[in-house]
């Protein structure tokens, strides 16, 4: 995609004119100036891929027109994928290695007595940290097909180790 001189210049003068107000329309949208930033960044990004097509008289609109579906777009991924900022950050080093060895142990034996299809799509999603579009490449179905496994799968999990849990708390009341 190359844009000729004059669109580049056309581009750059129209991000320096209004770069201040659009950030801090992303903020106003968002509440967050380093979600607002990333927001920016991605309608700029999308801006500049149309901006032959784009009317420039309409550029503002269509810009915070872009920003504003940024940022749905990103209140629409789930929420364990969202950083949370917290005041004291957690600290690891008081966890106790051998609970966490325990912990880890039950969730690989309950990934283990998960069905092939689910298993695959938890790992793909959740240990590879892949979108639901890139695990329905890898497993060749469609993006329909992944979430309904993928909720199937942690459904299974959930009552797998909540399972263990009472087998465990009923064996310390004995």
């Amino acid at each position: 995609m190359r844009h000729s001189e004059r669109e580049e210049a056309e581009f750059r003068e129209f991000v320096a004119g209004r770069l201040d107000r659009l950030r801090n329309f992303a903020f106003l949208v968002c509440g967050d100036w380093h979600r607002a930033e990333d927001a920016v960044q991605v309608t700029l990004s999308k801006l500049y891929v149309v901006w032959p097509k784009t009317a420039k008289g309409s550029a503002d609109a269509y810009s915070r027109r872009i920003l504003i579906n940024a940022v749905k777009d990103e209140w629409r991924r789930a929420w364990f994928r969202r950083e949370r900022s917290t005041l004291v950050p957690p600290d690891a080093a008081t966890a106790d290695p051998a609970v966490l060895g325990a912990e880890r142990i039950a969730v690989l034996s309950a990934l283990a007595k998960l069905p092939t299809k689910q298993r695959a799509v938890v790992v793909l999603r959740f240990w590879e940290d892949r979108s639901v579009e890139q695990t329905a490449e890898i497993m060749r179905c469609s993006t329909g097909t992944v979430k309904s496994h993928t909720a199937r799968g942690l459904q299974a999990l959930r009552g797998l180790l909540e399972e263990k849990r009472s087998q465990q708390t009923e064996g310390v009341r004995r």
